[in-house]
């Protein structure tokens, strides 16, 4: 009798138990904080703390208008346009944090997750290109520029929109592991790369606010997205640990260049960047595809698809 061939994605040993033994508390808090996140509660108050951001910035900017704004307080634009950008500022930020508490789930939600973003960032460049824009609006052959970097942004944001649509359709979970206690550990060590992230916003935050007050540029997502660029390596790093199978390490290390795309996108002007993120949109469901149609099925080498 013959017996089954083992894949390589299933390595006899996923470590030692004592190399997490201490791990315990740090997962618990990390649960914690899911739970308090995902609470019906917290998404209600979040909604309403944004209505009242959104109505204080536009008191403060007609304050502005009118010569009242403190000047021990850091300079705002002038415009109620103003206030629509804060409010999108607010809700990628929200969107982040939801995305860091998608990683220990799978790397594919994940690069799904970043691409919600992007097309959220391309519409919040749409609306600080309406910024500069005079208020009421009214446009002349001076504010051709702001006008096809707002339609480069939205058109943009509509075909990542679509490509994430597509990206779902076709996206499939391969799991790669049936050992319950090697996945145990590595959605452990997830959680702890996880845990790692929210630090680390929440450092990058409050840098940027401290810079937004002294009244300098802050570039908070393009930094959150060179973050998530060593991130994404080191959950390819991590999934090679449990995982070290040619098509794991190919399909991981690939949306990898994905996440590198969508952070040179967030870099370059109005018009190539939407370019660049479009591209970065269909490489994903390109090779969201590629993956699942070329890697062998689970009869042949010892996972399944779900």
């Amino acid at each position: 009798m013959t017996d089954a061939p083992k894949s390589d994605c299933a390595p006899s040993s996923a470590g030692s138990p004592a190399a997490y033994r201490d791990t315990s508390r740090i997962i618990a808090f990390y649960d914690w904080l899911y739970g308090r996140w995902e609470r019906p509660q917290t998404e209600r108050g979040i909604g309403v703390a944004l209505i009242w951001v959104y109505l204080a910035a536009l008191l403060a900017v007609e304050l502005r208008r009118q010569g009242l704004w403190p000047v021990w307080l850091p300079p705002i634009p002038a415009t109620h346009y103003f206030s629509i950008q804060l409010a999108f500022t607010l809700i990628l930020g929200l969107e982040v944090l939801s995305l860091i508490f998608i990683l220990p789930a799978s790397l594919s939600k994940s690069i799904g997750k970043q691409l919600e973003i992007l097309t959220l960032i391309l519409l919040r460049n749409a609306f600080k290109e309406l910024s500069l824009l005079p208020e009421p609006v009214s446009v002349d052959m001076n504010d051709l520029g702001s006008i096809f970097n707002i339609m480069a942004s939205g058109v943009g944001s509509l075909f990542v929109f679509m490509a994430l649509g597509f990206y779902r359709r076709i996206s499939r979970r391969i799991s790669f592991m049936r050992d319950p206690g090697r996945i145990a550990k590595y959605v452990r060590a997830k959680k702890i790369l996880s845990l790692t992230l929210l630090a680390m916003f929440a450092g990058i935050a409050i840098r940027d606010f401290i810079l937004m007050f002294l009244g300098e540029e802050a570039a908070f997502f393009e930094t959150i997205y060179t973050v998530l660029i060593f991130a994404d390596i080191a959950m390819a790093l991590i999934a090679q640990r449990f995982m070290p199978c040619y098509y794991a390490v190919f399909r991981n290390s690939g949306f990898v260049i994905g996440t590198l795309m969508m952070r040179l996108a967030l870099s370059a002007p109005a018009i190539l960047s939407s370019c660049l993120a479009v591209f970065a949109a269909v490489y994903v469901v390109a090779l969201a595809w590629g993956t699942n149609f070329f890697t062998p099925d689970s009869n042949e080498s010892g996972w399944e698809r779900r």
